[in-house]
């Protein structure tokens, strides 16, 4: 051995879209999904895990075709020589699942899930290798009051999640319609089809004019870079551009189905996407879901070669800003639809399915854009001052009745003196420090140290000074007291 292979030592780094998170991150995510997965079980949902790895054959996007299928996906090759990859998202689990278990499960099967997933995709500001997300599926009912339901589900779960009613919008509209708004506007190449229909999905960025452009020859950006438009005549790109602003102005579903029919010109596909619609209109409202919370909006374009029917978006409506400061618009924070081909991959035949998704991690990352980010400073365990070895059994059996009462503690295990202990407590954010010596253990006594008063003195707090007057900083009680004491301590926060 070299002496230089002695000394390598590796640098310590995260590969890139792999996040760490700490305490903070880690509580606000389990709350969210604490909160999102009573609201789907009260609507009857139940939760189903799938393991984090998948045929890649049974990927649907990702099929193996070449030597090593991991353009996307995270790939490896099993002892058996069979392709697996990490899960992208969670609906091919699920479809996968269905179509295994199909004869022995309740129809429709009814499921939320989350966890993981895994992108091999360029990682970017916002943009991770790894997160985790949320959804929710019904597969089997062709109903269009299942993707209503759905609907009405995915907005109580993010208000439970954090975003308070009219803080974010699901957004809804149907793939058939958009169908029929081509058929009547002449498209027919499928090249022609995709050019409108990406066109239309940045009708929030580059507004109607920009959108205009993008249906007829083409638009150049800022930059000179063009983009070869649609190639529509000019009637057919105001039929699109009539469509698209259906849904202006907060107006009701029912105006909106009005304003639809006049644009769609009665096609066949087109009808039994308003027909849809309505259906879904009237479950709503039974649910007591209005406008302010599920809207339609035709310029709703989602999963290009996915979607089936019903699409829909949860947009966030909350001021956020930038890293500079700045107002920002956020975006979609989740989304689904209808998906009635997915299941037939496997079975042959065509299941109908719907679902929505968000991610998690965007949703805490959106949160912290509005000002809302988890406290950094997140409650500590009350901490056992440790002295001497010898009496490590005393404080352990301390902190073993403080657990006892619910209240979360630890004993120092370090082996720094007083001063670096108490130092350690206040970064642990510690509520209080309990300190036990010789005196107190042969008087049956402790001490408590109120940490919590220390840092809002520290903090030049002023106006409360009736609760610290309640409060002593640092008291010497019997042994029996020491758990009330510590609640209030801990309950006065």
């Amino acid at each position: 051995m070299t002496d230089e292979t002695a000394t390598f030592r590796p640098e310590a780094r995260a590969p890139r879209g792999f996040a760490d998170k700490r305490a903070p991150v880690l509580r606000a995510e389990r709350a969210i999904l604490e909160a999102v997965s009573a609201v789907y079980e009260r609507y009857g949902f139940e939760p189903l895990d799938t393991g984090a790895f998948e045929y890649a054959d049974a990927l649907g996007k990702f099929l193996p075709d070449s030597d090593r299928p991991n353009e996307g996906v995270f790939a490896l090759q099993d002892d058996d020589e069979q392709w697996m990859a990490l899960r992208y998202d969670l609906t091919a689990p699920l479809a996968r699942f269905a179509a295994e278990n199909w004869n022995g499960l309740p129809k429709p099967f009814r499921r939320y899930a989350f966890g993981p997933v895994w992108r091999n995709e360029k990682p970017g500001p916002g943009r991770f290798r790894q997160f985790i997300q949320c959804d929710a599926d019904t597969v089997g009912s062709a109903r269009p009051e299942a993707d209503a339901e759905i609907v009405a589900m995915a907005a109580e779960g993010l208000e439970a999640a954090g975003l308070p009613r009219g803080q974010a919008v699901l957004k809804i509209n149907n793939r058939k319609l958009l169908n029929g708004l081509l058929q009547s506007a002449g498209v027919e190449t499928v090249g022609q089809k995709l050019a409108v229909l990406r066109a239309v999905d940045k009708l929030d960025r580059l507004g109607p004019d920009g959108v205009r452009l993008l249906l007829g020859e083409g638009r150049k950006d800022e930059s000179g870079d063009f983009t070869k438009g649609a190639g529509l005549g000019a009637k057919a790109i105001e039929s699109v551009i009539a469509f698209t602003q259906a849904g202006l102005g907060g107006a009701e579903r029912s105006v909106v189905l009005n304003r639809l029919a006049d644009v769609i010109g009665g096609s066949a596909e087109g009808d039994e996407g308003l027909e849809e619609l309505a259906r879904i209109d009237a479950a709503l409202t039974g649910m007591g879901v209005g406008v302010d919370r599920a809207a339609f909006d035709p310029a709703v374009v989602r999963g290009l070669e996915y979607y089936t029917g019903a699409v829909f978006e949860a947009e966030l409506l909350l001021e956020t800003l930038d890293d500079k400061g700045q107002p920002m618009r956020f975006g979609s924070i989740g989304g689904g639809g209808r998906y009635d081909d997915l299941v037939a991959r496997f079975t042959g035949e065509r299941t109908p399915a719907t679902g929505f998704s968000f991610g998690v991690s965007r949703l805490v990352a959106a949160l912290a854009a509005a000002g809302r980010a988890p406290a950094a400073d997140v409650r500590g365990p009350v901490v056992v001052i440790a002295f001497s070895q010898d009496r490590m059994a005393d404080y352990f059996a301390i902190a073993g009745e403080l657990r006892a009462a619910g209240i979360a503690a630890e004993v120092y295990l370090g082996s720094s003196g007083m001063k670096a202990q108490m130092k350690y407590a206040d970064r642990r954010n510690a509520p209080a420090a309990i300190i036990v010596g010789d005196d107190e253990l042969a008087a049956g006594s402790v001490t408590i140290k109120d940490l919590d008063l220390g840092r809002a003195g520290a903090a030049g707090v002023e106006d409360n000074a009736a609760w610290r007057a309640e409060r002593p900083g640092q008291q010497t009680i019997p042994r029996g007291e020491m758990i009330a004491a510590v609640k209030r301590i801990v309950g006065a926060n």
